[in-house]
């Protein structure tokens, strides 16, 4: 069986994060390399053949970050990967709308989840061994397109795809801006609105010290009963419909692994919001869709 769970949310007290600002924020450093990346978020009980890793992206797009938890996205440690430049993930948010638009291609597994328009995409892909049982790791979406862009067609998408298959959902959706917001504007109620934490200037924020004007709960990607052997795995981002209005995804450090990794500081784990079912070699799946800002 494939699961995807919500470990936790993110949410602080915003005078606690605002303390905690002050003594630490979120730092990114740009990282391009396909194999420094896998390395971070790589855990126990898997093996990577680095002669397979497929790295996508513009100077900068990708990134390795620090001090998450400082900021208020539950992950302290791991890699991200955007739509823009990862160095604009760093707080505070002192714009409502940052990009850096690379005019860059897309990528074919991301346009057949939402009917094409895809544009710079942001792809880690690499084959790795397990001996069999589960694997998990665990991330935030994060983006620019919230609140104004919530229920468009510019839906930033992103997928985590194993064997083909994209394990990124909540309950029978992907997790996308549409699925996962508290309406436009801000209004407390929205599908899973519990699991979403907003920042939007344009919306009372900000909330956090980070660029982004909303982010997920930290989720959980999992999956239970993988067969022994070779498998693939594709993490990809990008913007559908322009080149503007970053997404990133933060994926926690060292949490790739056939056990499962709680957040630092560990949290109470909560009932798990979606499922997709493994059937021997294959998974059952889900598409993503993504979104755009209009200049």
């Amino acid at each position: 069986m494939t699961t995807h769970r919500r470990i936790s949310g993110a949410l602080l007290g915003a005078g606690v994060l605002l303390a905690s600002a002050h003594a630490s924020a979120l730092s990114v450093t740009e990282n391009d390399s396909g194999l420094d990346l896998i390395s971070a978020i790589l855990g126990t009980g898997v093996t990577v053949d680095s002669s397979t890793i497929n790295y996508i992206g513009g100077t900068g797009q990708a990134g390795l970050f620090t001090d998450g938890l400082a900021s208020g996205i539950g992950i302290d440690t791991g890699i991200l990967l955007t739509s823009g430049k990862s160095t604009l993930a760093e707080g505070p948010n002192d714009q409502d709308g940052a990009t850096y638009a690379w005019g860059s291609a897309g990528d074919s597994d991301l346009d057949a989840l939402v009917g094409g328009g895809t544009a710079d995409a942001n792809v880690l892909e690499f084959e790795f061994t397990t001996v069999g049982g589960d694997l998990f790791f665990n991330y935030v979406f994060a983006s620019e397109e919230y609140n104004e862009y919530v229920n468009s067609q510019f839906n930033d998408v992103f997928a985590f795809l194993v064997d083909g298959i994209n394990i990124a959902t909540i309950g029978s959706d992907p997790v996308a801006i549409n699925t996962v917001n508290c309406g436009n504007p801000y209004s407390g109620s929205g599908p899973n609105c519990s699991e979403f934490n907003n920042n939007d200037l344009s919306d009372g924020g900000p909330y956090f010290d980070l660029q982004y004007d909303g982010f997920t709960n930290v989720f959980t990607a999992s999956i239970l009963g993988l067969s022994a052997g070779t498998h693939t795995m594709k993490l990809a981002i990008a913007d559908r419909g322009d080149t503007i209005l970053d997404s990133g995804v933060f994926i926690q450090g060292g949490s790739f692994s056939d056990q499962p990794t709680p957040p630092t500081p560990p949290s109470a784990s909560v009932p798990e919001p979606g499922t997709l079912a493994l059937f021997g070699l294959g998974l059952l799946g889900l598409g993503l869709s993504r979104r755009r800002r209009q200049g």
